[in-house]
């Protein structure tokens, strides 16, 4: 039958989106490696004439293709006509075309994480902090700047005050990128809101890291007590005081809700052997899985449908509407 897909169906390709007959040899076309986005380049183009296709109905688009066209799935490559009922290999297309980062591990990188736990704000396609204290965001936005590259500054702000019954001054550093927001939602766990994150488990690739994130929370959600030597940090989500010091070998005693929990941090808890360091990617993972829902045949009696295929270097694979796709072995 052939593989390849249909002139008019769309590739993913590093400019934007191209028609399959408009792909070209070196094109640079969207492929995944591993959890990650890669870029690899056409090295040859070739077409032959069929009269049947199949149409493939996944969670967020359909596409068409050969039914002999190979498709990524988590057993392993499969035939587009045989994949009804499987989850196919891919990425979110529209997000293909942003800025990706290259994320810098360090103590300003566990600062970022552990400042945005405590008073942070992940949204959509941005990350901000909104504080009194000038010198916290000012840190806050040295740090995201050293750990991420992104230029970050201070805006002088106002917001509302409960207590004051008035318009308060503060200073915000907010940075757009949805790459940043979703790396922060990655860290915490899938969702960012203070009382549903989880510890993030990157801040534990070694000491550096995580003193910046201990300094980083305790600058949001903590203070340093004159009389002692340590930190006392305070927050709600109780589960995630209680894994910090399980971490730090500390006791803790979560409060009854809707009380906030306290945490103290002693500097001495170095000497208690608890911590372990642990490897995690700092890197966004790109992929994702989409399920099939139907597999449709369609066939032409007049004029056949002409099919593109290509060979790709170094990445064999390619993304159909961002769903791995690539030729038979």
């Amino acid at each position: 039958m052939g593989y390849g897909l249909p002139s008019k169906q769309t590739v993913n390709a590093v400019d934007g989106r191209l028609q399959a007959r408009s792909v070209r040899m070196g094109c640079r076309l969207w492929t995944l490696d591993g959890e990650r986005t890669v870029q690899t380049t056409v090295a040859a183009v070739a077409t032959v004439r069929v009269r049947e296709v199949v149409d493939v109905v996944t969670d967020h688009v359909t596409f068409t293709v050969a039914p002999d066209q190979m498709l990524g799935t988590p057993d392993g490559w499969v035939h587009a006509r045989d994949a009804t009922g499987t989850v196919l290999a891919g990425t979110q297309a529209r997000k293909l075309c942003r800025t990706r980062l290259i994320i810098k591990p360090g103590y300003e990188l566990g600062y970022l994480i552990g400042a945005n736990c405590a008073d942070g704000t992940v949204g959509k396609n941005y990350v901000s902090l909104v504080v009194n204290d000038e010198v916290f965001a000012a840190r806050f936005a040295a740090c995201l700047t050293a750990a991420t590259g992104l230029p970050a500054r201070l805006e002088a702000v106002t917001r509302p005050s409960g207590y004051l019954q008035r318009d308060a001054p503060g200073f915000r550093v907010r940075v757009v990128s949805s790459y940043l927001a979703d790396l922060m939602r990655q860290y915490v766990g899938g969702d960012a809101h203070h009382m549903r994150q989880r510890f993030p488990r990157v801040v534990l690739r070694d000491r550096e890291t995580f003193e910046g994130f201990l300094d980083g929370y305790t600058d949001g959600d903590g203070f340093r007590p004159k009389t002692w030597s340590g930190r006392l940090l305070v927050s709600g989500n109780a589960p995630f005081l209680s894994e910090l010091a399980r971490l730090v070998g500390a006791r803790f005693t979560p409060r009854a809700s809707p009380l906030a929990s306290h945490l103290v941090v002693a500097d001495s808890w170095t000497s208690r052997g608890t911590f372990r360091t642990e490897q995690h990617s700092l890197q966004l993972r790109e992929s994702g899985w989409a399920q099939v829902h139907e597999v449709r045949r369609r066939t032409t009696v007049n004029k056949p449908y002409t099919l593109y295929s290509y060979r790709l270097d170094p990445h064999p694979g390619f993304l159909v509407n961002g769903h791995l796709a690539r030729q038979p072995w």
